[in-house]
């Protein structure tokens, strides 16, 4: 059996690991010289790829015991301890159990979170929300267990500017004291909205400020991309050349998840000793945009007439800039200035666009390919 090389989940083998050689390097000769990372990159480049890949290397996995959490749904402290909590059970206290009895000791604040499986015959443990009455406190116990871990402890958390949205105050502040103090324990603190977490660890008037080094995620390079595929593509005794990928790469902006999905596509159908043409590639697209279709108008239905206008007018101009300018808005028949920037802000809040300097764009390639199909 021909196994698929252009894997969709983040969990990759080595072997279908495409480049980020650099990045590797970088993020664990960090963290293995006690030090934190602030990992920044666009959504669906990699980097929950690229995180489990550093840990699976053996400096890593001998020698840490790691922990991964993603916050993006989350929409409180509280949420978020639950998370981290269920985390920390699920990969360090289920490691022995010295460990787990010094778990269910360290976590006093949460008692009713503990039970038993009689049928595997292991211990349980399952935060509910309502049971954090005091998440400081149970932050404190969480953090204290780790220090106390047999191995360096290496925690991840995946967009980590949700904190940012939390309703309580100082969030930034009471996680900045109680983390700097930890020697045991360190920080991969991984965003995908570059404006918030660059404000964030580098700004002088936050907590967080160079409390982390920095690595920038950005697209794999095209000839690396093109390589990748080429060989891949090779070795399973199939061909496609570098117009095509690079028509790829270029339609979905470099981002990883949508290329691997259409090579993925298109690896099924294209058989051996057959090409994959660009015939190929456009029915696959066809198929991919189709099967998003429903989830990408349920987006629309949620914002206004004005924000759809101003979104339509973003995708049209592909990168759009001084969009409260009065050819701006002429051009594409818009309300007014005002309008264009109460609904900007709106679609900025939602991260449907993104704005790079003085530059906005559809932040989801998907959804700018849609939008473009649908004003042709």
């Amino acid at each position: 059996m021909n196994k698929n090389p252009f894997i969709l989940t983040p969990m990759i083998p080595e072997e279908y690991f495409c480049d980020r050689e650099h990045e590797t390097h970088q993020l664990i000769k960090t963290v293995t010289n006690q030090g934190n990372l602030v990992l920044i990159s666009p959504r669906r480049v990699g980097k929950t790829g690229l995180i489990n890949h550093c840990f699976e290397q053996p400096v890593i996995k001998d020698d840490f015991i790691t922990v991964s959490i993603d916050i993006l749904h989350t929409t409180s402290f509280s949420e978020f301890i639950m998370e981290l909590g269920n985390a920390v059970f699920r990969n360090v206290a289920k490691r022995s159990d010295r460990m787990m009895a010094k778990f269910t000791a360290a976590l006093r604040s949460l008692r009713a979170s503990f039970g038993y499986d009689p049928l595997k015959g292991t211990p349980t443990f399952e935060i509910k929300l309502g049971q954090v009455a005091t998440p400081d406190y149970t932050l404190d116990e969480i953090l204290g267990y780790l220090e106390e871990a047999e191995k360096p402890c290496l925690v991840a958390i995946d967009e980590f500017q949700q904190i940012t949205n939390y309703p309580e105050k100082n969030i930034e502040a009471l996680l900045r004291g109680r983390i700097l103090r930890l020697s045991n324990t360190y920080f991969i603190f991984a965003g995908s909205e570059r404006l918030i977490m660059s404000e964030m660890f580098f700004s002088s008037k936050r907590p967080f400020y160079q409390s982390a080094s920095l690595l920038n995620l950005d697209p794999i390079s095209l000839d690396n991309y093109k390589a990748f595929v080429a060989h891949h593509f090779q070795v399973n005794g199939k061909h496609v050349d570098d117009d095509v990928v690079a028509s790829v790469y270029n339609k979905w902006q470099g981002i990883t998840m949508y290329m691997h999905r259409i090579f993925h596509d298109a690896f099924i159908n294209v058989q051996q000793g057959e090409s994959c043409t660009m015939q190929v590639i456009e029915d696959v697209t066809a198929t991919y945009i189709a099967q998003n279709e429903k989830r990408l108008q349920e987006l629309l239905a949620f914002i206004s007439v004005q924000q759809k206008e101003l979104l339509y007018a973003i995708a049209r101009e592909g990168v759009a800039t001084k969009l409260t300018s009065a050819a701006f808005v002429k051009r594409h028949q818009l309300k007014s200035a005002s309008a264009v920037q109460s609904a900007a802000k709106r679609l900025l809040d939602y991260d449907i666009i993104t704005q790079k300097g003085h530059e906005f764009s559809v932040s989801d390639p998907l959804l700018e390919i849609w939008l473009r199909e649908r004003m042709a």
